[in-house]
């Protein structure tokens, strides 16, 4: 057997200008990965990330930390199909339409603009958790946006790839994002997709979700575990 690891990546800037960069709390994070990997003396055989900014800074951070405390690691290497679902797509493609469709979405949508800072994050999941839902559910029809069965055949088309490839007793890589672990997760244990948006709420920054897989296997291990983070300060969702 193999074991695959999904890293979500380290806490990101949640509305700043750019959100696609790690906060300095991210980095942190990422650091603390990779020393916990040297301390376990943990060797990976292949490190792959995601095309995101917060993705390759994620992994560019552990590795490094984990090279810097004695312990080979490979170079991290591009994989497009990491990539999160289309997060600029939901927000400016499919809520407009939700919004047309749903009137008493449009007025939480209105609710969330207008948020205060203590009330936006409560605001920001109010919104984008039906719209999740609506981008699942198939209902907006044809949009310029990759759907939510493209995203799903691209997940697995990622883990198949990898299996593919052969090999026992690889230790793989993955860093990534919360849509696609929740996603891997999901089929794994060949649940329903609903499960996939509702496991990737859950997931910490940071966390790690283990698989262990053969060309014919994919099976889950553990899910979203932080053992790098014992300072609850360190724990972020967002």
């Amino acid at each position: 057997m193999s074991t695959l690891t999904l890293i979500r990546h380290g806490q990101a800037s949640f509305f700043a200008p750019n959100y696609d960069q790690l906060s300095a709390l991210g980095e942190r994070q990422m650091q603390l990965l990779g020393e916990y990997w040297a301390r376990r003396r943990l060797c990976f055989d292949e490190v792959y990330t995601g095309p995101r900014a917060r993705q390759r800074r994620s992994a560019e951070l552990a590795v490094a930390a984990c090279r810097r405390a004695g312990v080979a690691c490979p170079e991290p290497m591009l994989l497009e199909d990491l990539d999160e679902y289309d997060l600029k797509g939901l927000t400016r493609v499919l809520a407009p339409e939700l919004c047309r469709q749903n009137p008493a979405f449009a007025q939480v949508v209105k609710r969330h603009l207008r948020s205060e800072e203590e009330e936006r994050m409560a605001n920001f999941q109010a919104m984008f958790e039906p719209l999740l839902h609506f981008w699942q559910s198939g209902k907006a029809g044809e949009l310029e946006m990759e759907s939510w069965t493209a995203f799903r055949a691209r997940v697995q088309r990622g883990i198949r790839q990898l299996q593919e490839r052969g090999g026992n007793g690889r230790r793989v890589a993955f860093f990534t994002s919360g849509g696609f672990i929740g996603s891997a997760v999901m089929l794994a244990l060949s649940a329903p997709d609903r499960a996939a948006l509702e496991l990737h709420w859950r997931l910490r920054n940071g966390s790690l979700t283990e698989f262990a897989f053969t060309r014919d296997r994919f099976t889950l291990d553990s899910f979203n575990t932080v053992p790098h983070l014992d300072d609850p300060g360190l724990l972020t969702h967002r």
